[in-house]
């Protein structure tokens, strides 16, 4: 009966007749094509026959009766006068659990060179709408993911999305694939956007790994491809999170980056006529992003949760640049990634006074927020008088709280700094953490103004 449905559904997306128009422009990556006036909308999908095949393209914008399409490939061969068909309905995938250990491309199509890709039952919209506010389940438990310093200082839970920000070559991608091997889910959709294509066998095969890959769907867009593909991948990664999570699935959705999948959008933008605004980006970027974002989190009460780990590279290490800023306007965690740090060989380079995440300190035991509240202050302390010590401005025995935080301070840069291949455990953590600050615990509240 289940399958009787879907197909009586699909039925009546399809359209009775066949609808051509012709290419009369082509400006670049932009293709205008006249002949769709009054059937083409916003999203419609379109064919071209060009002399190389057929192009696949989608409307991003409306020109009296011409329609300007972007393709998903490289136009080569599509010419004036070249056939444009208007493909049925809105583009939509049909994910299912074969989906699992397998790498697609923004269009669903298997990259893997593993054959072809078994579909389910019912078709999945790209490009969906969010759950209504009030009608979201809430925020879960604090759930492990293995890297010591989130656990202890930038706690995950189910459901919450949370942003990884960091500038070029300062190890985000390697606390990525951290969290994609260890981070407590069911399943994990992991999306990279404008990746650089050599390393994309790198993350499957030396990150991910087998056991990783097993309970996961990698989307791929590298850098090479059209705007219009890497913004496709974005939106095909939630729309697969989606799916699991209907299924009442704990999803674990990865996407690097974030930034990218903007930048895609400003191409877009810029080449449908759109005017720039900030920093060169168009305003839909900024009305994009949080229809992307918000998509993920906790879903219908009853079904399942998208926790999402979202990658931000800032621009010139600039943690205030438009689409970090905006970003972090939508997302209920930021961690902030330093150069600064990572130079002087501690991984992961997180910053632990600059990373917030929203779900504390509830989401923590009363005792385990008064040792990272102690933790936080010596570091703090320390911070400030940096380089005060380093330059040797500063003479011991002057402030028994700086002499402390200089003591104590080297001890919990070491205990948080952890390698690639090394599983932390959050409680073992939290007992070396209250060994190293002692009594110090006690000198806070337990539930102190604690972010």
């Amino acid at each position: 009966m289940q399958t009787l449905a879907s197909a009586a559904r699909a039925i009546r997306t399809m359209v009775p007749d066949r609808r051509f128009g012709s290419v009369v422009a082509v400006r670049g990556a932009l293709i205008e094509v006249e002949g769709l006036a009054g059937v083409a909308q916003i999203g419609s999908r379109v064919e071209i026959q060009g002399s190389n095949g057929k192009v696949e393209a989608e409307v991003t914008a409306l020109d009296r009766n011409v329609a300007l399409c972007l393709p998903f490939v490289d136009p080569q061969g599509v010419g004036l006068g070249s056939r444009a068909e208007l493909a049925a309905g809105q583009f939509s995938i049909r994910p299912s659990a074969a989906w699992l250990g397998r790498m697609i491309d923004g269009l669903g199509r298997p990259v893997d060179g593993q054959g072809t890709l078994p579909n389910g039952a019912d078709p999945q919209p790209i490009k969906a709408s969010p759950p209504a506010a009030s009608n979201r389940a809430r925020v879960g438990q604090r759930i492990e993911t293995g890297v010591r310093t989130l656990d202890m200082f930038a706690p995950l839970c189910v459901g919450q999305r949370l942003g990884l920000f960091a500038g070029s070559g300062v190890g985000k991608s390697v606390l990525l694939s951290m969290l994609a091997r260890w981070t407590q889910c069911d399943v994990a959709v992991i999306g990279l956007i404008g990746e650089r294509g050599r390393e994309v066998q790198e993350f499957i095969e030396d990150d991910l790994g087998p056991e990783g890959m097993a309970r996961s769907v990698v989307v791929v867009a590298t850098s090479d491809e059209p705007a219009l593909m890497r913004r496709q991948a974005a939106w095909t990664t939630l729309a697969i999170a989606e799916h699991f999570r209907d299924q009442g699935l704990n999803v674990l959705c990865l996407m690097d980056s974030v930034t990218r999948f903007a930048m895609a959008q400003r191409e877009i933008g810029l080449a449908s006529g759109e005017p720039p605004a900030t920093k060169g980006y168009t305003p839909t970027v900024f009305a994009e992003l949080p229809r992307l974002l918000e998509r993920a989190g906790p879903g219908e009460p009853g079904k399942g949760m998208i926790t999402g780990l979202f990658t931000v590279l800032v621009d010139g290490d600039d943690h205030n640049e438009p689409i970090a800023d905006a970003v972090r306007g939508i997302l209920d965690g930021h961690v902030v990634m330093r150069r600064a740090i990572a130079e002087r060989g501690r991984y992961p380079a997180i910053d632990v006074l600059k990373s917030v995440s929203r779900t504390l300190p509830h989401c923590m035991n009363d005792e385990q927020n008064a040792t990272r509240i102690a933790a936080r202050k010596l570091l703090s302390t320390y911070a400030d008088m940096e380089e005060m010590v380093r330059l040797g401005a500063y003479k011991a025995g002057s402030s028994e709280e700086v002499d402390r935080a200089v003591a104590l301070a080297p001890q919990i840069e070491a205990l948080i700094n952890q390698g690639k291949n090394e599983r932390g455990n959050a409680d073992a953590a939290f007992a070396a953490l209250a060994e190293i600050v002692g009594s110090e615990a006690f000198a806070v509240e337990p539930l102190g103004m604690a972010a």
